[in-house]
């Protein structure tokens, strides 16, 4: 896909994986719009791009309506939709303290799964409605963020596991319903990524992690998650799938 003057969207944009997608975008040419709850964060990215700085709750179906609106009123409808925006907080489903608190589980769920399907439905709704770019009739295509913890989840991981199995699972079926429309959605499930969370550990504790991976034995870059998502997007063939971005890791119980 020639994404020359085409507008993308990226939630969680502000940071990490999502900034380095918006960058990747911005250099293929595309007018990008970068989400986040954190909006200085946004425009710190947007502002390297010449981007477009919202802030959102994709959680929220009002937030995200009126940033999609503010998008389209600018550029034009998305053609490319990420989602990096998520959170992982630990804990124990029984704990020291008793049992997993209930709001915290609710609220991964809603960032994580919730957020994922809102912006997918919303941006898929707006790309049914573009003319096809190419001779298939590709209108556009979605990109969700899961994990390898949706595989092999830990200990401490129930919320954020489920979360992100719940966004592999969405994955095939919403291929399939969106086919009509020529959109496809695709998920990558990242491993250990050197985003600001691991490599603000101690050394030896990211020492101990990187040699967990069998090949290559280190934390995957944030800018290998984006040149996937950038294959994905030129690669028509790719759709209805999960793609695991880890060196082979396998998760420890622990």
């Amino acid at each position: 896909m020639n994404l020359e003057n085409l507008p993308a969207l990226v939630t969680g944009g502000g940071s990490g994986m999502g900034a380095v997608t918006a960058r990747m975008l911005f250099g293929r040419g595309a007018r990008v719009a970068v989400l986040d709850r954190d909006v200085d964060a946004a425009r710190k990215t947007a502002q390297q791009i010449d981007g477009l700085a919202l802030e959102a709750d994709v959680s929220n179906a009002q937030s995200v309506e009126a940033a999609l609106q503010q998008i389209v009123d600018k550029w034009g409808a998305p053609r490319v939709a990420v989602s990096c925006a998520g959170i992982a907080p630990a804990s124990r489903i029984v704990g020291r303290e008793g049992p997993h608190d209930l709001d915290l589980f609710q609220q991964v769920i809603n960032i994580n799964l919730v957020g994922t399907f809102n912006v997918l439905r919303m941006c898929a709704a707006r790309m049914a409605e573009l003319e096809p770019l190419s001779e298939s009739g590709s209108r556009g295509v979605i990109i969700n963020t899961a994990s390898v913890a949706a595989y092999e989840g830990q200990i401490g991981q129930a919320a954020y596991s489920s979360s992100k199995g719940g966004v592999v699972a969405l994955t095939l079926p919403a291929a399939r319903e969106l086919s009509r429309f020529g959109i496809r959605v695709m998920t990558v499930a990242p491993g250990l990524i050197g985003t600001p969370m691991l490599l603000n550990m101690p050394n030896d504790v990211q020492n101990s992690l990187a040699s967990q991976v069998p090949f290559p034995s280190r934390f995957g870059k944030p800018e290998e998650f984006a040149d996937l998502v950038s294959h994905i997007i030129d690669n028509e063939m790719l759709n209805g799938e999960v793609i695991r971005l880890d060196g082979a890791i396998r998760l420890a119980p622990k």
